[in-house]
């Protein structure tokens, strides 16, 4: 199965709850004002947000008033282009800083982050990239063993501490030892205990600033990872540790468990930071750069 027709398939919930219920509103129909305001509440209810679902329905109405959208089939792709616009400015990770390029993940517990952290080293160390991994959630021995077994499938280094020690002291040894073994990536874990957020966020706050006093630009990319089954609390997650650490990418996992997929065009309107990774699958190649027009192209195919 090639990679796009993989993409398709992972999508099929979502595709099921947003384009296939939107078909199902526009049979027999003629566009007008109630349909389109219909239409909204399917935009509403695949988890694309009110605020986005409001901004699309604003643009086809103003394309329905100037004549541009006849009939409903014009509007099914007047609405697959609006939902491309407003998703487009996906960026990819980049390795462009000075060495080693330093990425702070974050997120809750059980959004699938030390097997995302795992498969981006893999795809860095298949690049020829030297790349160090920091067991930084030590509040959870199981955390770190994770780490460990993703750091030998991925023909990286780990540097880790014994469990329950300070997660700051973790990051700081990594880039130091990246810096000596002249190592070109280091990803760095934390923990993700939502239930004493106070603390948690504070101790990300602490990693942060360590990271910085041992090397000035870094953390380079702080990469939250969401899990898009947890649909609109997606939003309220991205918002929490943004005005922590601030988010500069958000790696958005199991997209192909999940009717939910409409969240990636609710992230970008709700808080204007870019959906850089999608995870539609277990197999390391399964997570993929995220790409507007592909991913609304397979959304819609």
């Amino acid at each position: 199965m090639g990679l796009f027709e993989k993409l398709k398939q992972g999508l099929s919930k979502t595709r099921k709850n947003l384009v296939e219920k939107a078909e199902s509103l526009f049979r027999g129909r003629v566009v007008n004002e109630k349909l389109l305001n219909e239409l909204e509440e399917v935009l509403i209810m695949a988890d694309v947000g009110p605020k986005a679902s409001g901004s699309i329905i604003s643009a086809l109405k103003d394309k329905f008033k100037k004549g541009e959208i006849p009939d409903t089939i014009w509007l099914k792709n007047a609405m697959k282009e609006e939902i491309k616009k407003s998703i487009q400015d996906g960026t990819r990770i980049k390795i462009t800083a000075e060495m080693p390029y330093v990425i702070l993940a974050v997120g809750v517990n059980g959004t699938g982050k030390t097997t995302t952290i795992g498969k981006l080293a893999r795809r860095f160390t298949g690049d020829g990239l030297k790349v160090i991994l920091a067991a930084g959630d030590t509040f959870r021995a199981a955390a770190i063993e994770q780490l460990e077994i993703w750091a030998q499938r991925a023909d990286a280094q780990i540097v880790k501490h014994k469990s329950g020690a300070d997660p700051a002291a973790v990051a700081y040894d990594a880039i130091a030892s990246a810096k000596a073994r002249s190592a070109d990536v280091v990803i760095i874990d934390t923990a993700g205990r939502l239930h004493t957020k106070t603390n948690l966020m504070e101790e990300l706050k602490k990693i942060k600033r360590v990271i910085s006093r041992e090397m000035a630009s870094a953390p380079h990319e702080v990469l939250l990872v969401v899990d898009a089954i947890s649909g609109q609390n997606v939003i309220h997650q991205a918002k929490m540790f943004n005005d922590a650490v601030g988010v500069t990418g958000i790696a958005l996992t199991k997209l192909d468990g999940t009717a939910k997929g409409g969240i990636v065009v609710a992230i970008k309107k709700e808080l204007n930071i870019p959906v850089k990774l999608i995870g539609i699958g277990e197999g390391i190649e399964d997570l993929r750069d995220f790409d507007a027009e592909e991913f609304v192209d397979a959304l819609f195919g």
